[in-house]
């Protein structure tokens, strides 16, 4: 950062600390504040918008999912545990509430019936269609302090990180 930079509210916080660590560590806490305050801003946005649709985050994330899966718009709870990063537990409960409103339906997998297929129903489909557009607009002004070139950039970066987390994905 050069003397002329913006300052933001982590420049502070780690002046505060910057006795404490190496120039390394501290470069590494600033990005990982960063990260953590970015996607504190963005989820509380998208649940804003959201909220003006009787919709909550998480409810769009499972039906998106399910709407990626296709043909069928089908996915087992362990495939919606995995993409979403649930418990078994957590997944169980957010299906049942999703049910409960028609969004979607479940069955044991014919081809294992130890194993439950979670599937995205028209009403559910109609549900998220009228939704989408919103959280695209909602992701679109939050990027805007971004050119298309600087968001490909960082998604390039970021991607290089989630897949040294997470290995890399088919």
């Amino acid at each position: 950062m050069t003397e002329s930079s913006p300052r933001d509210r982590v420049d502070g916080m780690i002046d505060v600390i910057s006795s404490a660590h190496d120039l390394t560590d501290l470069e590494s806490k600033a990005l990982v504040y960063r990260l953590r305050r970015v996607a504190h801003h963005m989820e509380t946005e998208l649940k804003r918008e959201l909220t003006r649709y009787g919709i909550e985050l998480w409810e769009l994330e499972l039906l998106a999912c399910l709407r990626r899966a296709v043909p069928h718009h089908r996915l087992s709870a362990k495939d919606l545990m995995a993409q979403m990063q649930l418990t078994t537990g957590a997944v169980t409960n957010r299906v049942s509430r999703l049910e409960a409103k028609g969004w979607v339906s479940r069955e044991l997998d014919p081809a294992d019936r130890r194993s439950v297929l979670v599937t995205l129903t028209e009403r559910g489909l109609d549900r998220a269609t009228q939704v989408f557009a919103t959280k695209t607009e909602a992701e679109r002004t939050l990027l805007s302090a971004f050119t298309h070139e600087q968001q490909q950039e960082l998604n390039a970066t970021l991607r290089t990180l989630l897949i040294s987390l997470e290995g890399r994905h088919p």
